[in-house]
């Protein structure tokens, strides 16, 4: 996708704080389940939280990075061991995250 202005990054990131996270990633990797799970949950949201658990085979950084590719997605941040991403929804009646 295109990259974010800081502007719509700190906007997201103050959206993101008070997020729970909707999956976490462990050393099952990235699966095909995991991608619908998290596709699923972006068209309702748009904005998404994920852990990455310890016993996953990569750092959060790049799993992150991983996981935003195959959606189509933008890595909003990772901190720790927490990603967020941000895909816009393509649901028609829809409330978008005015950006």
């Amino acid at each position: 996708g295109d990259i974010m202005t800081s502007k719509q990054r700190s906007k997201l990131k103050s959206i993101a704080a008070n997020l729970s996270p909707v999956t976490q990633i462990g050393k099952g990797g990235i699966t095909e389940n995991l991608l619908n799970t998290l596709s699923e949950a972006l068209e309702a949201r748009e904005i998404i939280k994920v852990n990455v658990l310890q016993n996953a085979e990569a750092d959060a950084d790049t799993i992150a990075q991983n996981v935003a590719e195959l959606l189509g997605a933008e890595v909003v941040y990772v901190i720790g061991r927490k990603a967020v991403f941000y895909r816009r929804s393509s649901r028609k009646d829809f409330e978008h995250i005015e950006l």
